[in-house]
């Protein structure tokens, strides 16, 4: 059987095969969504009760949620898939629960492919949670993401709620530059 192309890329030296960093076919609209929310189920009443009506209701923001938008009868994988190269961006909401979950994992991995591959700064990270810096150690490249790269914090959106959600409309506003998003987030202390 002849290898079909989109099944396997290259990273570096190394090659995938695996249906989860496929990328999707050309569409005539390759960006259905704004963004992709990938998110633990543990965190989902935040996600549907705070952040949803926040983004969707009050901004506007066509959000795709698994619960919501994946397609019944297909592999998990390649909704998965289909989800983040067919988004803008992806908004992964960080708990200690997200990073204890082997589908998160696999989200945030497909996130950071797409955005190493891309060269796009497609991938905003909201942590739920305060977490220390040690529980990071096994996610190398998210623990090397947040040196470079701006973060929101909602433990610490306390102090200024109207700032947090001024800051993420801001970063789903903002094209897919690296230097653009770096420059209109405010850096947060690294967890």
């Amino acid at each position: 059987m002849e290898e079909d192309a989109r099944d396997r890329l290259k990273w570096g030296e190394m090659e995938i095969d695996d249906p989860l960093w496929r990328p999707l076919q050309e569409k005539e609209d390759p960006h259905q969504y704004d963004a992709f929310i990938s998110y633990n189920t543990h965190d989902e009443p935040w996600v549907i009760d705070t952040l949803l009506p926040k983004l969707e209701g009050e901004q506007g923001w066509r959000l795709c949620l698994h619960h919501r938008d994946f397609e019944p009868g297909k592999p998990i994988i390649d909704n998965i898939t289909d989800a983040i190269y067919g988004s803008r961006k992806t908004i992964c909401v960080i708990s200690h629960k997200y990073l204890e979950s082997e589908w998160c994992s696999r989200e945030i991995q497909a996130a950071s492919f797409r955005l190493f591959d891309e060269q796009k700064d497609i991938l905003i990270l909201v942590f739920l949670e305060d977490i220390p810096s040690y529980l990071l150690s096994p996610y190398h490249r998210m623990r090397k993401m947040l040196k470079k790269k701006t973060y929101l914090s909602w433990p610490r959106a306390a102090e200024n709620i109207e700032l947090f959600w001024e800051k993420l409309r801001q970063a789903l506003e903002t094209n897919e530059n690296p230097e653009a998003e770096m420059l209109l987030l405010t850096v947060s202390n690294t967890p």
